[in-house]
């Protein structure tokens, strides 16, 4: 991540220099955050927004059911820190991503482990944020936050009293790549044609072919069956 301290806090590029947004995306798989607060949800009235930005709330036909105001804030910057807009396609906002997360754990057969992980793991970051900057996640500095996910974004090089955060945003990260690639942006981002007639398919390219060691003389080839 950049420590840049004037960079646009509006803005929302991936998390490190050489950091694309598929790469980004790569699902490692994580277990339940074990802290979880007391707080409960409330039902705050989201403001619209034509599109969301890191520290904006994202836009909503209606309140969220399980998350309360802070909550759903922190939600949406941070979905935005996994998919940025870029110039090919919106930001995880932009495909309501936090509307899908949102709806998935309010749902009255929701795992409640997954539920306890999402609001302990977001209460992770404030924690984090309030112990290194004094103040939330959403309220810290875009070169604050960027430091805060460096440590978590990567299990690989994180730090063993990371652990907690790392799981945590495996699974976010996780829940934000299937609610945007299963959103009309994320098919059209990923160029989906569907199930369409192809006249000019012309077989399997000839690289394809040689990386998976076969060619078409050989797949033509039949064994001859064996006599009885």
């Amino acid at each position: 991540m950049s420590d840049a301290a004037d960079k646009d806090p509006n803005e929302a590029p991936p998390m490190s220099p050489g950091m694309t947004r598929r790469r980004a995306l790569v699902v490692l798989g994580a277990m339940p955050v074990a802290a979880a607060i007391g707080q409960q949800p409330a039902s705050p009235t989201v403001a619209s927004h034509p599109s969301a930005a890191p520290g904006q709330t994202p836009p909503a036909a209606a309140p969220p059911r399980f998350f309360n105001r802070h909550e759903w804030k922190t939600v949406a910057l941070l979905a935005d820190y996994v998919i940025p807009r870029d110039d090919r396609s919106g930001s995880a906002t932009d495909a309501k991503v936090p509307e899908y997360i949102d709806f998935l754990l309010a749902e009255k057969d929701a795992n409640v482990n997954t539920q306890v992980a999402m609001r302990g793991g977001l209460a992770w970051l404030d924690t984090e944020s309030q112990k290194r900057f004094g103040k939330t996640f959403v309220d810290a500095a875009d070169a604050q936050r960027r430091q805060i996910l460096d440590d978590i974004a990567y299990p690989a090089k994180a730090t063993p009293e990371m652990r907690y955060g790392v799981t945590f945003f495996n699974r976010f990260r996780d829940m934000t790549a299937s609610g945007f690639f299963s959103s009309a942006i994320g098919w059209k981002d990923l160029q989906y044609q569907g199930n369409v007639f192809n006249p000019g398919y012309d077989g399997c390219p000839p690289a394809a072919l040689e990386k998976l060691g076969v060619s078409y003389d050989l797949m033509q080839t039949r064994v001859a069956p064996q006599e009885k």
